[in-house]
């Protein structure tokens, strides 16, 4: 039984699993991503969490998918990441001189994009789009049947659209104005900051999270809007209004038939998250708005896509 490795490298977890072409995932390694050593740390990591996987899979395994953040440089088979503290992470050589097995990479939402694509809800949808929020903000595309990866396998870094042209706040990339510097889990908390600087001080200092601007993290913005507190509440309406943006760029640019929607910030905060982009999508966009709807493959929605890129898009 022809068996193929997946592997989804994120910030926060690196996912790797063996599975078969019908999608079944046969087993599952889950470990914290390493946060220190040199640019191999991480391609270290993957190789020993892939030993640690039942033997008897690994040797029927056809090919090794990585799914990972980015950009992606395929020229080296390496990444310079955002929100990874290393300027850049060699993956595709080490592992594969390793392994002995060919390795492919992709950026870890267009891995999702297969995913949905192949095994969850955009079966049979020919122009589709997958967004992630979550520590980051990522997509993948499909438009007439086509997976887009352009030049660089970069085609798809959404989050780094320009959403604020006074570029307020700083990505986590270096560039001002990003979509993520606003709206992603790591980010919010920035924007939270920025919001209070020019709020109602008499509303502000009421706020439950106001003795702790300096330190909350975006659940805590969430949970004391789902509280009824006011500057809170603006808060993740701004940030609605802001994602509203985002998605409407998406659909004037690929229109799409379905956008489906992933990641911790979103899966965790779905009517938060949703409602106002619903609201205030079409104030921004000149296109159809599509159906929007939340993923059913739940945070292995990458790794899904790793297993079905084996299988499906050897042409790439």
């Amino acid at each position: 039984m022809e068996t193929a490795i997946g592997v989804d490298l994120g910030a926060t977890h690196v996912r790797v699993a063996v599975g078969v072409k019908d999608g079944r995932i046969l087993a599952k390694n889950v470990k914290k991503t390493v946060q220190q050593g040199d640019e191999y740390a991480v391609s270290r990591q993957i190789i020993n969490m892939v030993r640690e996987l039942p033997r008897e899979f690994i040797e029927e395994a056809v090919e090794i998918v990585i799914g990972t953040i980015g950009p992606i440089d395929p020229r080296t088979g390496s990444i310079s990441p955002a929100n990874l503290p290393f300027k850049r992470v060699y993956l595709t050589n080490p592992i594969s001189s390793e392994l002995k097995l060919p390795v492919k990479m992709y950026n870890d939402c267009v891995a999702a994009v297969i995913g949905e694509k192949f095994f969850g809800e955009g079966r049979g949808v020919e122009n589709l789009v997958y967004v992630t929020i979550s520590s980051g903000i990522g997509g993948g595309i499909f438009v007439n049947n086509k997976l887009l990866l352009g030049k660089d396998g970069n085609a798809h870094e959404i989050g780094h659209m320009t959403i604020d042209f006074d570029g307020r706040l700083v990505c986590g990339c270096g560039k001002r104005g990003h979509w993520e510097a606003y709206c992603s889990g790591k980010n919010i908390p920035n924007f939270v900051r920025l919001m209070a600087k020019d709020f109602d001080k008499n509303v502000l200092e009421k706020s439950i999270v106001y003795s702790k601007l300096q330190s909350l993290d975006g659940k805590e913005i969430f949970d004391a809007a789902r509280m009824g507190d006011q500057f809170s509440l603006k808060v993740v309406e701004e940030i609605g209004r802001l994602n509203a943006i985002g998605f409407a760029n998406l659909i004037n640019l690929y229109d799409p038939e379905l956008i489906i929607v992933g990641g911790a910030v979103a899966l965790n905060n779905r009517e938060q998250i949703l409602k106002p982009i619903l609201e205030h999508v079409e104030e921004y966009t000149i296109n159809r708005v599509p159906e929007i709807k939340f993923t059913k493959l739940g945070d292995e929605v990458g790794l899904y896509g790793t297993i079905a890129a084996a299988f499906y898009l050897k042409e790439e």
